[in-house]
């Protein structure tokens, strides 16, 4: 009998062993990582190594496991049956059952429920026994990694997806964890590769702008509260109006600047600065990376035609990340888009092609 608890004990416990550093190893996170590399914690290397190769731990872990429940098995079996020698209903169906409940429970359900919920805790224990079962089955597992590198696809995909940040996101959103504001702008950005800029410009219908030849002081004369602090001009030809042919931009307080200088004679090309053109199907974050990189924060934005389709600012950008408009005290219009197509539907009713509700 009290072999067969010697043979019952020692499979457990190794069972045991292996469920909570399985179930420890695959809880770690990258962000944990990261974190324990920042504080120089001895244990991030390892962790590191073991996450970037996941297989050598866990054949480590699967070989000890199958080793004690086979031994486990094998001793429970042959002392079962010399303390039971002529009761097979004992060796043959309470034996198994009882000590597959106990597998089950103790070295299974137990202990991997502990391991996923307190694998932040238990990092250090699982480093430290990590490496000892790896040094004593390292034959085992050069012979398990063998036999399997040449199953493995995707071998460099990354585990992490962007639908699973937002994912994760949303769960620390729920729990807590996360506000509700900064989730969303965290889900923004997750999704920002996806937007172009013709999704967030200025539509051209709706762009203040103004002829380079417009002398500075009428057209502050015209625009006095005007609360845009960069001004598209463009070109005017045989004296007509031609707001698509934007050549550069002004800035409102080099407009005003120049006013108080005595220069309001002067037209406003003579405070014109270049302005910088993107496509219209050009990503957001490509835009701003420009827009950083040349100091601007304003675009022209055309269509495949080389025809002004609007502007696109640094604001405009921002907004998209925020979610949310940015509006000041002079702001009457939140959306510009939005106003563009109701100027259309106003337009388009009164020559006949909407219908009035």
């Amino acid at each position: 009998m009290g072999l067969l608890l010697f043979f019952l004990i020692i499979s457990v416990f190794f069972s045991f062993l292996c469920s909570i550093l399985e179930a420890v190893l695959l809880s770690v996170t990258p962000s944990f990582i990261s974190i324990k590399e920042q504080e120089g914690s001895p244990i991030a290397d390892d962790l590191k190594a073991y996450k970037e190769d996941i297989d050598r731990p866990l054949s480590a872990i699967l070989t000890l496991n199958t080793i004690a429940h086979t031994v486990g098995a094998i001793g429970v079996g042959a002392s079962a049956t010399k303390v039971w020698p002529n009761n097979e209903l004992i060796t043959g169906m309470v034996v198994p059952v009882v000590v597959t409940l106990i597998i089950l429970i103790i070295s299974e359900l137990i202990p991997k429920t502990l391991g996923a919920n307190y694998w932040q805790g238990l990092s250090s224990f699982t480093v430290k026994t990590l490496k000892i079962m790896m040094f004593v089955l390292a034959p085992m597992i050069w012979m398990s990694q063998l036999i399997t590198k040449n199953l493995k696809k995707d071998k460099d995909k990354s585990v992490l997806s962007r639908g699973d940040f937002i994912a994760m996101t949303r769960v620390g959103t729920e729990s807590g964890a996360i506000k509700e504001g900064e989730s969303k702008i965290i889900n923004n950005l997750l999704r920002f590769e996806s937007i172009r800029v013709k999704d967030v410009m200025t539509p051209r219908t709706v762009v203040i702008s103004a002829s380079e030849e417009m002398s500075i002081q009428e057209f502050h004369n015209q625009n006095e509260l005007l609360r845009f602090s960069r001004i598209p001009i463009y070109s005017a030809e045989n004296g007509g109006k031609k707001e698509g042919d934007i050549t550069g931009y002004i800035l409102k307080d080099e407009l005003l600047l120049a006013i108080v200088n005595g220069k309001g004679g002067q037209p406003l090309n003579s405070i014109k600065r270049e302005i910088f053109v993107t496509d219209r199907n050009t990503p957001i974050p490509e835009l701003f990376n420009t827009l950083m990189e040349k100091r601007e924060h304003i675009s022209l934005v055309i269509d495949e035609y080389g025809t002004m389709s609007g502007i696109a600012t640094m604001e405009d950008i921002i907004e998209t990340l925020l979610g949310m408009e940015i509006v000041d005290e002079l702001d009457s219009v939140e959306d510009m888009q939005q106003l563009a197509r109701k100027n259309w539907e106003h337009r388009a009713k009164k020559i006949g092609l909407l219908k009035e509700e």
